[in-house]
């Protein structure tokens, strides 16, 4: 802080009582207070600034209910948590909006469909599109009617590895069938 004398709660009182210096100078050290935090939680740079700017508008928003009798620290870290926790809740849910499920992509290859010849045509055909392994594993699973751990010892391979092998030769196999 530049001036030891100022605390942080005396730049808040002195915000809340209308001093838009003392405001400046709060923003500008409650910024470097949080940013080492913020980085160690967010980890890009870029993140990290627009993160730091939504918890500068939410001390700014709630500055009217910050208590001068109580410590600014805590209040600040409260407020803070909420818009890291926030960040994390809209990370994950766009992911999981993008996310494919896979039960979908299972039973539009093993949908039935009214030739069951036809159908095999088909799944041969989008075997073609695949790497050698992964095509394996789907001829195993869905043609030989093994499952992901039959397969796994087969292959000499994890459970886990199948499994994730199996994924992206659906989503393989879903663009090579739509354009069927």
């Amino acid at each position: 802080m530049s001036d030891p004398a100022q605390s942080l709660e005396i730049l808040m009182q002195r915000a809340q009582s209308g001093d838009n210096k003392a405001y400046a100078v709060l923003l500008r050290e409650t910024a470097d207070l949080l940013r080492p935090y913020l980085r160690k939680w967010i980890g890009t740079a870029g993140d990290t600034e627009d993160l730091l700017q939504e918890v500068l508008i939410s001390v700014h928003k709630a500055r009217h209910t910050y208590d001068g009798m109580r410590p600014y620290k805590p209040w600040l870290f409260g407020i803070t948590r909420f818009r890291v926790a926030e960040y994390w809740r809209r990370l994950y849910a766009d992911r999981l909006r993008h996310a494919v499920d896979l039960e979908e992509i299972e039973n539009k290859v093993a949908a039935p469909v009214t030739n069951a010849e036809t159908r095999y045509e088909y799944l041969l055909e989008g075997l073609k599109a695949l790497p050698p392994k992964q095509a394996e594993i789907v001829r195993l699973m869905h043609i030989d009617g093994y499952t992901a751990r039959e397969v796994a010892g087969k292959m000499a391979m994890k459970e886990n590895a199948v499994k994730v092998a199996a994924h992206r030769a659906y989503k393989i196999l879903r663009k090579k069938l739509e354009e069927i």
